[in-house]
């Protein structure tokens, strides 16, 4: 193991400076201790640790609880990683494991114990045979930690170290700057050893933020870092990072001391685990989420939080023109960094990406269409006092549902719309995500709402292993028809260059109803016309738009549909298809799957 503290101190100036931005005349002690984390679980140990490697076209996420499947007398992670096995090995490369340690409420997004695997899941050896034919991904919940946590308990004990590890504030104190994520009170009264104090909760009462100006808070959450990746994290997500660091007068988000904590997290793994990726999880307007790639010194991935909404606005109004002006307008991320596109995820679709892209009077039309079709509307508080919407709470699937007046909707539509915004996404320049139930067109869990009084319940149902069998093998279920749909569409994309995250992207002008992207190869070859007709009318891509993309007219091919160009130029789309043009000469290797 490398333990000079001076070649460390040599080696880590930049590391110094941040130390210096956080804490001042401490940042020396401080940084001894960042130079004796490498090593910590065996991670960093000299010859254990192998280079990154820059995320291709082979890279793709399923997003999952570890207890989204249920078979009698299994641990849930066992049965996952049965069904994973069997379905999904030559898809996703990598499996986001959503938290999975005893946690108190928020769905396991208010940790109790940090370093245990929630019993009722499996426990460690499970999660290491999941790791076994894929990457995993965990996440790091560091904005915050639950209230019957034993950090908190030892806080109204007045337990050293942890009676420091909160931040206490004035509840009379003027907070009308501070971005709020939710309309509930930011500060919460609890009874400690020395009276009542009033903590700061940005999320919920059962969520007591910490106080990372306290360097121990850091170093518990650094320390942790290494921990996961020893138990096989490839990918840590940092959870809720934004709003990290506080300081009064201020708006508490994306402060240059948050920045400055997710350098640290960087370079904790640029030194010790090499291999392993961090990825933030910034639910704001598009120019705030991507500051956290830094210059390439920060994120290795970024969630593209506009995507989700625009799509689904794109698809019910049948008009591509709001998506394509925000994709042409999109810059590549920093080398070796990339984008990670989704349209669903275990939370709700954010509202807040969509500011500056799309009208308020388009944003209302969208949540007035969620409420149409049975989802909710959560809200937040705005500065100025008033609540406002936040985020979509309703499954992918039903969003794109085509309600009829007096009765059930086309199910055939549905169906079209959400294949379509999954291969619009796919196609898109980055790392593709897919959450588990949205691969089955999970429908509104509407009993999960009620049962909880939780909105975000309504996207987060649970599946008994046999009947997600069963309708997988029946061909004619929406479930079947979406599942296979998608995992094939997987299996093409890992096979094209052209869809290498650091490959070129071009928006092209086909028309208000058609979403067109040019795509290449790093290296310039291998030219890809993807486009998706949103409109419920046919839509010609007619021959110059071929030719711009790359591609001869005359001699291209479709690998979703395997059909060669037709002999007068062109191609004409039916509606909600989407094709993904190449070379003729270059279409058999890949046309498969």
């Amino acid at each position: 193991m490398i333990n000079n503290i001076e070649f460390y101190r040599s080696a880590l100036r930049h590391v110094r400076e941040r130390l210096r931005l956080l804490y001042g005349s401490r940042a020396d002690a401080c940084l001894e201790r960042f130079a004796m984390l490498p090593g910590r679980y065996g991670v960093g140990l000299e010859g254990t640790t192998r280079p990154a490697a820059a995320p291709d076209q082979h890279d793709s996420v399923l997003i999952a609880y570890g207890d989204v499947l249920r078979a009698a007398g299994e641990p849930p992670l066992r049965v996952l990683k049965k069904f994973a096995d069997r379905h999904l090995a030559r898809a996703f490369r990598t499996i986001h494991l959503l938290p999975f340690f005893p946690y108190s409420s928020d769905d396991g997004f208010s940790v109790i114990h940090y370093r245990l695997v929630n019993q009722a899941l499996g426990g460690w050896d499970d999660i290491r045979r999941l790791s076994e034919h894929f990457q995993l991904m965990f996440d790091l919940v560091l904005n915050h930690v639950s209230r019957r946590s034993g950090w908190f308990q030892d806080y109204t004990a007045g337990v050293a170290p942890a009676r420091d590890y909160f931040i206490e504030a004035d509840p009379a104190a003027d907070y009308r700057q501070v971005i709020r994520p939710r309309s509930l009170p930011l500060l919460t009264p609890v009874a400690t050893r020395w009276g009542q104090k009033h903590l700061w909760t940005t999320f919920s009462a059962d969520q007591i933020d910490m106080n990372y100006a306290n360097p121990d808070v850091l170093f518990e959450f650094l320390d942790l870092l290494l921990f996961y990746i020893s138990m096989g994290a490839a990918v840590i997500r940092l959870d809720a990072i934004a709003y990290l660091w506080k300081r009064p007068g201020t708006s508490c988000i994306h402060l240059p001391e948050t920045h400055a904590v997710v350098k640290l997290f960087r370079d904790l793994i640029n030194l010790a685990a090499p291999h392993a990726q961090l990825l933030t999880e910034t639910n704001v307007p598009h120019t705030e989420n991507i500051s956290y790639f830094g210059v390439g010194d920060e994120a290795n991935l970024v969630y593209q939080f506009a995507l989700p909404p625009l799509l689904l606005h794109a698809l019910l109004a049948g008009d591509a023109r709001h998506l394509s002006a925000w994709a042409g307008a999109l810059a590549p991320p920093p080398p070796g960094c990339a984008f990670l596109n989704f349209t669903a995820s275990h939370d709700g679709i954010g509202v807040r990406p969509l500011q500056g892209l799309l009208p308020p009077e388009e944003i209302g039309r969208l949540a007035d269409a969620v409420r149409r079709r049975g989802g909710q509307v959560s809200s937040r508080r705005a500065p100025d006092g008033r609540d406002e919407p936040y985020e979509l709470n309703i499954t992918y699937y039903d969003a794109l549902s085509a309600p009829a007046a007096g009765g059930a909707g086309d199910p055939d539509l549905q169906l079209a719309r959400f294949i379509c915004s999954q291969t619009v996404m796919l196609g898109l320049q980055g790392v593709p995500a897919v959450y588990f139930n949205s691969l089955l067109a999970d429908r509104n869990h509407t009993e999960g709402v009620r049962a909880t009084g939780q909105a975000r319940a309504i996207n987060r149902r649970k599946f008994n292993l046999p009947e997600v069998d069963a309708a997988l093998a029946d061909h004619q279920t929406a479930p079947s028809r979406a599942f296979h749909a998608v995992l094939r569409l997987l299996r093409i994309r890992s096979r094209q260059p052209a869809f290498h995250p650091a490959g070129s992207q071009r928006v092209l002008n086909a028309g208000a109803h058609v979403f067109a992207l040019a795509r290449a190869a790093p290296d310039g070859g291998a030219p890809l016309l993807a486009a998706s007709n949103f409109s419920g009318e046919p839509a010609r891509l007619d021959s110059a738009l071929l030719e711009e993309a790359g591609l001869n007219p005359g001699n291209c091919r479709d690998l979703i549909s395997r059909r060669p160009a037709g002999t007068g130029g062109g191609w004409e789309l039916q509606p909600l298809q989407s094709v993904w043009l190449v070379r003729g000469d270059a279409a058999g290797q890949a046309a498969g799957g």
